[in-house]
């Protein structure tokens, strides 16, 4: 499966950090958004994996959940904040094409990857009508999807060299 959901839009551009003592007004400025100076990135693109995860959580209690989480839809760094209310979302996007390619590269695959998982398993929820079935699946995906949660928050608070084994084997 082949997805660029997890890429913004404009990827292929990267906007120039500030420096000097503009530097200083621009971590201010993140700040005061709620993104992190020093990798640019903001907690708040994880809400949309949260809220699948959320629903993955329910369906084995409220399988009429199953149905909700299928209409889930992946949403790339850029698509999201255009589509929220956060209060500096083109300040968001803006950073985050400033990010280092590196962090953002790192962040951008665990990105992917539980987009990659999320709607796999939202494939298998519709090839399956056994309740039993979806909600074997809904705890699975919650099973390897929450640990990149973590991975990638790690990753936007300023985490280095962050050890997906160690991660993964926590659970």
């Amino acid at each position: 499966m082949t997805s660029t959901a997890a890429t913004p839009a404009r990827s292929d551009r990267s906007t120039p950090r500030p420096t000097g003592p503009d530097a200083e007004a621009w971590a201010a400025q993140l700040r005061a958004a709620n993104i992190n100076p020093r990798t640019g990135l903001a907690t708040d693109y994880l809400n949309h994996f949260n809220e699948a995860i959320m629903l993955l959580e329910m369906i084995p209690d409220i399988p009429e959940c199953a149905e909700d989480f299928m209409s889930w839809r992946p949403l790339s760094y850029a698509e999201h904040f255009t589509a929220s209310n956060f209060k500096a979302r083109d300040l968001a996007i803006l950073a985050y094409e400033a990010a280092d390619t590196r962090i953002r590269a790192e962040f951008d695959n665990i990105a992917s990857t539980m987009t990659s998982i999320l709607t796999a398993v939202s494939s298998a929820m519709r090839e399956v009508s056994q309740d039993k079935t979806r909600a074997t699946l809904a705890e699975q995906a919650t099973i390897w999807v929450k640990p990149l949660v973590s991975l990638a928050g790690g990753i936007i608070n300023g985490g280095t060299d962050a050890d997906v084994e160690t991660i993964m084997a926590g659970n």
